[in-house]
């Protein structure tokens, strides 16, 4: 396989890394920028733990080669907010308290993410609809719902 550096802009800053065009954005975001948000789950696009947005669309970082990323804006779990400022939709999870064991977080934030700036204020059929291939086996997914809602209560959640 033959390297190139790549310029990525990963959460809103360039990054240039010396990979394969076919190395799958995800690998380069945990491996090369220690970007720990995105999950590797499945590593066939199925299962949306490792849910980026990129150009504000939810995608599945597993499956999209970096050499297809050139020019785009990526942004990962870590970039919606801090520990200090959670993103609306950080602080509505933990509000709602959606997590067991939190592998599917990532999948489920990024994606109700995406949702809500595209539908700042989704109706419970639209969430459901949003998240029906993002798959949790924890069984938090009552609570998951009502912390999309929440945060689509919330003016700045989809900006």
């Amino acid at each position: 396989m033959m390297q190139d550096t790549i310029r990525l802009t990963v959460n809103g800053r360039c990054h240039d890394v010396a990979v394969a065009h076919d190395t799958s954005l995800l690998y380069v975001l945990r491996n090369d920028l220690a970007l720990n948000g995105p999950k590797y789950g499945c590593g066939l696009g199925e299962c949306g733990a490792c849910a980026v947005l990129i150009d504000g669309v939810a995608a599945r970082s597993c499956v999209i080669p970096v050499g297809g990323c050139i020019a785009r804006d990526i942004v990962t779990l870590e970039g919606l907010g801090s520990r200090e400022q959670p993103d609306a939709v950080q602080q509505a999870f933990i509000d709602e308290q959606a997590a067991q064991c939190g592998y599917c977080l990532n999948g489920m934030i990024m994606t109700a993410k995406a949702l809500l700036t595209r539908n700042p204020h989704p109706s419970e059929t639209e969430v459901l609809e949003a998240l029906r291939y993002n798959l949790c086996r924890c069984g938090t997914h009552v609570e998951i719902v009502r912390a999309v809602l929440r945060a689509g209560q919330t003016s700045s959640a989809g900006s």
